[in-house]
């Protein structure tokens, strides 16, 4: 009987809320296989002939499936996370296993449309890991959603290097495998988490608590990231034999699972104390609203930090706004990322200096997301100070790392690409949690991708009919296949630049429309006796509804 208490005590323990947190940091730190397609594109290019502009293609697909997760924040909203966990689990394998098999010629070679097909599959399975996890994650600890994107998407911007490091110890120098090894290890993490990842209940008033918690998975991130940037340039400065590799590889999961006694003990603190929850009290009664009145909430929505519906968030001003400022930060920080390497032998840097910069980009990104997110949710809950003015300091910032480039001083791009991947990665998590707290969690899976489409779109506009452009105009004028000199990038980023700076004036009026929001404490509801009503394992009625100015 004992024997049988122990164990479901450990099940419990297991199925609890911050072991959610810590399978989750799993899952984000396998999902960033969309930032290391530059180490297996060139097996795609040489193994089915396609030419520079065909690869672009596929890897404008990539992109487009890594941020189009509309359809996985609508699955959300009707299923468990584990179903949509267990849907994305399926895209990866096949996704992936399907590019595999046929750079190795192990299936006849594929049609163009088909490899577009594979690729968008794949990376589109992210949208749907970050979607069961993440989003879960943010559900279940509301007064704490900047620390929680900040720290997850910390883990994503990781994911990259951690992938780097395991792909050399388990097979070597050979990239081909690469695409095997995205293909199985993201799998068989969502499927093992799937038991654990799951909606719960959030306890009111535990924010402090919370956090203290939560500073020690930051602490185990910041080791991750100095040892993965100490490794990455020791890596790039002398040759590294094959134990070498694998014992750095060992290293990584070692602070990777540094996380798991730390979760364990915060479950087991949790589990200790008595329940906090109160019953729930019955919500006044509403009145039923007519036909003409349902359709006029379309355009009408509630008060900012209740629960908008899909589409009252979307027609609403203030997502308009956002996502306006948010096309031209990320697809001009991304544009910059995407195009470093040839940014930098346009100006004469050597290999080495390129190969650093990629790995500035991606430490820095990391440091982006995790110093956005926690400090956004210090300087709020202690000074109220809008999260909407610390985007926009963001995207100030990256101007003049858009500049930096424009310009080409010596030695710039190094300060450049710490600029640009810091801003890029502290985007992420600000528009997310600005999302969750203008239109509510009730539908926050569907509006938290709905926002992410704004990278792609960014990325369209500035990277293919800006940049590419012309970079190839100024290739032509120079009669030369490679564009050499700060001329080829000069005009674009000016453009991306001036394109920079429409948002952040497009964000100061979003600043000044959500400045008494802000100010006042936009946590309260979850302080209260009885939480959030929308994620209690109650049925209480309907809640009530309330129609205020078109926002």
């Amino acid at each position: 009987m004992e024997t049988m208490e122990s164990v479901m005590l450990a099940i419990k323990i297991l199925r609890g809320r911050w072991f959610v947190v810590f399978a989750s940091l799993l899952i984000m730190s396998a999902a960033g296989a969309t930032y290391i397609f530059s180490i297996y594109s060139k097996d795609i290019k040489s193994s089915l002939n396609y030419n520079q502009e065909t690869l672009n293609t596929l890897s404008f697909f990539k992109d487009l499936g890594a941020n189009l997760g509309i359809i996985s924040g609508l699955i959300n909203e009707v299923t468990p996370p584990w179903f949509v966990l267990s849907i994305g689990a399926a895209m990866n394998l096949s996704g992936y296993l399907m590019i595999y098999l046929a750079i190795t010629n192990r299936i006849p070679r594929p049609k163009f449309w088909q490899m577009c097909l594979y690729i968008f599959i794949g990376a589109d399975s992210q949208s749907f890991a970050n979607t069961g996890s993440l989003v879960t994650c943010v559900k279940n600890f509301p007064e704490s959603r900047g620390v929680v994107l900040g720290l997850l998407k910390g883990f994503v911007g990781l994911s990259g290097a951690i992938f780097t490091q395991l792909y050399f110890a388990i097979y070597g120098d050979d990239s081909k495998s690469l695409v095997l090894l995205i293909a199985w290890l993201p799998t068989a993490i969502s499927l093992l988490s799937l038991p654990t990842i799951r909606l719960m209940k959030p306890i009111p008033g535990n924010g402090d608590q919370d956090l203290k918690v939560f500073y020690s998975f930051l602490y185990i991130s910041l080791a991750l990231a100095g040892y993965l940037m100490a490794a990455i340039i020791t890596q790039q400065t002398i040759s590294f034999p094959r134990p070498a590799f694998i014992a750095s590889a060992a290293a990584v999961v070692t602070i990777l699972l540094l996380a798991f006694p730390v979760a364990l003990r915060a479950q087991l603190r949790r589990h200790a104390l008595p329940s906090q929850a109160s019953p729930l009290p019955s919500p006044p009664p509403t009145t039923p609203l007519t036909k003409d009145k349902t359709w006029i909430r379309v355009f009408r929505g509630p008060e900012r930090g209740e629960d908008y519906t899909i589409l009252q968030a979307l027609f609403s001003v203030d997502m308009i706004i956002l996502l306006v400022a948010t096309i031209c930060g990320l697809g001009g920080t991304l544009t910059a990322i995407d195009n470093m390497g040839q940014i930098g032998e346009s100006l004469g840097y050597p290999k080495r200096s390129i190969a650093t910069f990629v790995s500035l980009i991606s430490i820095w990104n990391y440091l982006g997301r995790v110093v956005a997110g926690f400090c956004s949710e210090i300087l709020l809950t202690r000074f109220r100070f809008p999260r909407t003015l610390f985007l926009t300091f963001v995207l100030l910032l990256s101007c003049a790392g858009h500049l930096l480039i424009a310009l080409g001083p010596p030695g710039s791009l190094y300060i450049a690409s710490v600029i640009i991947g810091f801003c890029f990665g502290a985007q992420w998590p600000l528009v997310f949690a600005i999302i969750s707290e203008l239109f509510g969690l009730k539908y926050y899976a569907t509006l938290y991708n709905f926002g992410a489409v704004a990278s792609p779109i960014g990325v369209y506009v500035f990277n293919v009919k800006v940049a590419g452009k012309l970079y190839d105009r100024e290739a032509a004028r120079q009669k030369k296949e490679v564009c050499m000199g700060v001329e080829c990038f000069r005009l674009s980023f000016f453009i991306i630049s001036g394109a920079t700076l429409f948002g952040v004036f497009v964000l100061l009026w979003l600043v000044l429309r959500t400045r008494d929001f802000y100010k006042s404490d936009i946590y309260a509801r979850f302080r209260a006796p009885y939480g959030d009503k929308e994620l209690v394992e109650q049925d209480n009625g309907p809640k009530p509804e309330r129609v205020s100015e078109v926002r």
